[in-house]
């Protein structure tokens, strides 16, 4: 792309981070965020040159399917007289061709999934996995078919058909699930309870459930970890963000199972962890339940991921700082009595993640200016960056107005706890304010954030009240990581019992091939 020129946009494009998220990001999750970029380009936001970004688009499109739109986008850069290069067109021939072929080597399969009565008899009885359904010759099917269906599935998404591709994904994941059997009537219940109730508990203590945080998986191993990342793309592309908040629980579940099995080498997983974090991106910041930016932050400040983020992506420190500006708040108030302390522990958590990031953008600066340098004239700066970034950024868009609100309450806390008395115009200037409408604003934010302040509006200004913090924060800020630290503790002296034994051991045999050279 090239350089900007305009000190707005060139601002925008300074801290545009789509170069450093798309190494990270499946090739078709990339047009959303072209898509995006065309529509800042018309409106002037940011200084890139429209036709370097249909370029680009049109790179990304050749290894996929997608032929057709490929063509389009080459009339786009070329203009649309341009005559098709017949490589294109041996191309979109060949996609039909193969098209042709996997569909009628996945043919039988197909129609089995689409026979609900006889699918439905076969989950009843167990038979619906890979092993029943080829050793029945009735069926028709073989391994062969199966893979088949598999491969139709990621065609079909490479051709553009996400729905397809998530449909007949979730059918082949089937092949590998236990899920929990449906219980009968409570009638039948009677029935079965009296014609021989202690067979039917005997078979449900041996029937074998699968993990539920995996689509009820049995076992997972490096191919059906691909499916399940194929899964949480399509999930994430026709943009049903329940259920790929589902799809992303799973993949996380399945890394972390075969990184705990050594299935999957420490470097490896690492990576997968990078590639999750980015694509988790989609799903918090769409979540429209609520919950996403918690979920986020808790994702983002374990320790395994924490470790992604600092060695392969420090750029993820702006989403990480934006969550948790967004959410403290509603963390805050969810926590009741220890709202407060609730708050300072997921600031101080941020501020400890962004000493290990080699990274800053204004989002990362205004916080670390309140939180760290008490710097309100450099924070007051930063913040004016912050609304050019946020609704630059195809993450964070929806949520500049928020943000900044939230921004606005954050820099009135930390002015209040240096402060004990402050004066509303002075406060005002600071919140971009005049001095009425930084009073009432302030009014309903000590009502609604449980401030322990007043306004004195006889010599108009805030007075803070003395903010002791209770004898219940205290312990709870003081003993919250004591379980964490005495399992550590515990390994430790396990660690340490063993390699005692182990030398004593070495020195006794020692001893005994001592004694037995002299004899």
């Amino acid at each position: 792309m090239t350089a900007p020129t305009d000190s707005t946009a060139t601002d925008a494009a300074a801290y545009d981070l789509t170069s450093n998220i798309s190494p990270y990001l499946d090739l078709h999750m990339m047009f959303p965020l072209l898509e995006y970029i065309d529509s800042l380009i018309s409106s002037g936001s940011i200084s890139y040159n429209a036709m370097d970004v249909a370029q680009a688009r049109l790179e990304l499109l050749k290894p996929t399917h997608m032929v057709d739109y490929a063509m389009d986008i080459y009339r786009e850069v070329h203009g649309e007289n341009a005559e098709i290069p017949q490589a294109m067109e041996d191309q979109k021939a060949g996609v039909f061709k193969k098209l042709e072929e996997l569909k009628d080597g996945q043919a039988a399969f197909e129609e089995l999934c689409r026979n609900e009565e006889l699918r439905a008899n076969l989950i009843n009885s167990n038979q619906w996995n890979v092993q029943s359904i080829t050793s029945d010759a009735s069926y028709g099917i073989s391994s062969e078919t199966i893979d088949n269906y598999y491969k139709f599935a990621k065609f079909n998404f490479d051709c553009g058909d996400y729905q397809q591709g998530r449909d007949m994904i979730e059918n082949y994941l089937s092949l590998f699930a236990s899920p929990p059997k449906q219980r009968k009537d409570d009638g039948d219940e009677d029935d079965d309870e009296l014609a021989g109730g202690d067979d039917n508990r005997n078979a449900a203590e041996d029937e074998k459930i699968g993990n539920p945080n995996m689509y009820y998986l049995t076992s997972v191993d490096t191919t059906l970890l691909q499916v399940l990342w194929g899964k949480l793309s399509c999930e994430i592309l026709v943009e049903d963000w329940e259920e790929a908040a589902v799809a992303l629980v799973a993949v996380k579940t399945a890394i972390e199972s075969l990184a705990s099995s050594s299935k999957l080498a420490p470097l490896d997983a690492l990576h997968q962890r990078t590639w999750l974090l980015h694509w988790s991106l989609f799903v918090f910041w769409n979540d429209a339940s609520g919950k996403g930016l918690e979920s986020m932050v808790e994702l983002f400040t374990s320790e395994k991921y924490l470790q992604a983020i600092t060695t392969h992506a420090p750029h993820l420190l702006r989403y990480l700082t934006a969550a948790v500006l967004l959410c403290k708040r509603r963390a805050a108030k969810k926590a009741g009595n220890n709202s407060n302390a609730e708050g300072r522990r997921l600031l101080r958590d941020l501020v400890k993640v962004m000493k290990q990031c080699e990274y800053s953008d204004p989002i990362v600066e205004f916080v670390e200016q309140l939180s760290v340098k008490f710097d309100f004239d450099a924070a007051q700066s930063q913040l004016a960056l912050c609304e050019k970034v946020l609704s630059t950024d195809f993450f964070l868009c929806k949520q500049t107005e928020l943000f900044m609100e939230e921004a606005r309450v954050f820099v009135f806390e930390n002015y209040c706890r240096i402060h004990h008395k402050i004066d509303l115009t002075t406060l005002g200037e600071k919140l971009a304010m005049d001095r009425d409408r930084a009073e009432r604003w302030i009014v309903d934010l000590i009502r609604n954030a449980m401030l322990d302040a007043k306004i004195d509006s006889e010599e108009g200004c805030v007075v803070m009240g003395t903010g002791n913090t209770s004898v219940y924060e205290k312990v709870m800020d003081r003993t919250k990581e004591l379980t964490a630290r005495s399992g550590g503790l515990v390994v430790n002296l396990r660690s340490y019992m063993n390699d005692v034994k182990r030398e004593k051991i070495r020195k006794e045999r020692k001893a005994r091939e001592a004694m037995e050279a002299e004899y």
